[in-house]
C-alpha cells in the first residue's frame, strides 16, 4: 500500500503480510498522536484481544514532533522523538497485539488543514483495505485541535466511499476533554473493566510522555474508575472502568448533517437537562 508520505510505514506484531494484516481487521482505531489510541479505543483492544475471529489495527496520523518532553528526553530533538515514539507505539501494538499499526507521519499543521486532502486519501485507502466494522476515533468535543481535525478527515473519508462499505459504527472517544457532560441517555459507555494490568500496561508503555511531564497513566486510569463510579448515583457500579463514547454513526449515514450541527444538539440536550432540574427544584 502507497500513502503520501514516504516516511509512513506498517506495523505488523506477528510478521504476517500487511494487506493480509489490514485485511483481518474488524475494529479499527484512528488517533491523532502515539498513545490516543491506547487512551480512547481500549474497547476496541479488548474486544480482540485474543481473539482469532476479531482483529484491531491503530492508525496514528501525526509523527507526533510537537510533544512535551523532560527528564532524560528534555534536550531530545524533534526527530528524535519522532522516533522514539514510534518505537513505543510498535510496542503497545505487539503488548496489545494488534492486528496492524499504521503511522501516517503527518505534521499537525499538515492536519488541521482543511484543504489538504492527501490525509483523506491515505485514510480512504486503509479504510478500503480493512473494511472494518467498528471504529473508533477523537469526539468532536475534544479541546485539542489536532485530535477535532483527525475526526473531520475520518469523516469527510468515510463519507466518500460507498454507502455499503461504510462501517456498522463510528465512535468519538475521550482523550483532551471527558464526556461525563453528556446526559445519559446520549452516551455510548464501553465496560472495560477487563485486564486492568493490560490497560495501565498500554498507557504506561509511552515513557516518552509520562516521564516527559505527563502521567498520562494514572490520569486514564484514573478517569475510567471515575465514569464508572459516577455515572449512576442511586446503584452500585456495574462496572469498574468505564470510557464513555458519543455514536458519531450518523453523521455517515447522512452526509448532509454537518458536523457541528450534530455536535452542538449534544450540547443543547445537556444544556436543557441542566436548566430543567434547575426550574424543577428552584
Amino acid at each position: 500500500m502507497k500513502f503520501h508520505n514516504p516516511t509512513s510505514e506498517i506495523y505488523v506484531p506477528d510478521g504476517s503480510a500487511a494487506d493480509k494484516a489490514l485485511a483481518r481487521t474488524t475494529h479499527l482505531g484512528i488517533g491523532a498522536h502515539q498513545d490516543d489510541i491506547e487512551i480512547m479505543a481500549f474497547h476496541g483492544i479488548l474486544e480482540c484481544f485474543g481473539k482469532s475471529d476479531k482483529g484491531f489495527t491503530s492508525v496514528t496520523v501525526t509523527n507526533g514532533s510537537g510533544s512535551a518532553r523532560d527528564g532524560i528526553y528534555a534536550h531530545y530533538t524533534d526527530e528524535q522523538m519522532q522516533a522514539v515514539r514510534r518505537t513505543e507505539q510498535k510496542k503497545a501494538a505487539y503488548l496489545g497485539g494488534y492486528s496492524a499499526h499504521v503511522a501516517l507521519d503527518y505534521t499537525s499543521s499538515a492536519v488541521k488543514d482543511g484543504k489538504n486532502s492527501q490525509v483523506v486519501e491515505d485514510l480512504k485507502a486503509l479504510l478500503g483495505a480493512t473494511k472494518a466494522q467498528v471504529i473508533y476515533t477523537h469526539n468532536l468535543a475534544d479541546k485539542h485541535d489536532t485530535h477535532v481535525s483527525v475526526a473531520l478527515r475520518l469523516i469527510r473519508a468515510l463519507r466518500e466511499l460507498p454507502p455499503d462499505t461504510r462501517p456498522q459504527k463510528l465512535y468519538g472517544c475521550e482523550v483532551w476533554r471527558n464526556l461525563d457532560w453528556m446526559n445519559d441517555k446520549d452516551k455510548v459507555v464501553f465496560d472495560v473493566s477487563a485486564h486492568e494490568n493490560l490497560a495501565a500496561s498500554l498507557v504506561g508503555i509511552f515513557d516518552s510522555q509520562i516521564a516527559g511531564g505527563k502521567r498520562y497513566d494514572l490520569a486514564t486510569m484514573g478517569r475510567r474508575r471515575a465514569n464508572a463510579t459516577y455515572f449512576e448515583s442511586h446503584a452500585t457500579d456495574a462496572a469498574t472502568s468505564v470510557i464513555f463514547g458519543i455514536d458519531l454513526t450518523p453523521l455517515i449515514a447522512d452526509v448532509t448533517l454537518a458536523p457541528k450541527d450534530y455536535i452542538a444538539s449534544f450540547i443543547h440536550r445537556f444544556a436543557d437537562d441542566v436548566s430543567s432540574r434547575l426550574a424543577k427544584l428552584s
